[in-house]
């Protein structure tokens, strides 16, 4: 499902237009995005949280040549399922 199937789906499901799901959609991401970007996380009871995670700076290679290289540490966006939407996917 893309961005358009899903605001499809919100007006469908909520009897909004697809302008006004449209916008709610982006005032989420914004919110949601903001929130990360402060480092605090974002819980939706029954669908999942998420989060930000710091990763340290490894050791990989390079699958071309097979040398060595430093990937630097860097925060990653974690995503935990919840346990209703769990349930579901099963």
């Amino acid at each position: 499902m893309n961005k358009a199937e899903l605001i499809d789906a919100i007006a469908a499901g909520s009897g909004l237009t697809k302008a006004d799901s449209k916008r709610a959609l982006d005032a989420f991401i914004g919110a949601t995005t903001k929130a990360l970007r402060k480092g605090d996380r974002v819980a939706l009871v029954g669908f999942g949280s998420f989060s930000v995670a710091k990763r340290e700076a490894r050791k990989g290679r390079n699958p071309q040549t097979g040398k060595e290289i430093m990937i630097p540490a860097k925060k990653v966006v974690k995503f935990k399922p919840g346990a209703e939407l769990s349930n579901v996917v099963k």
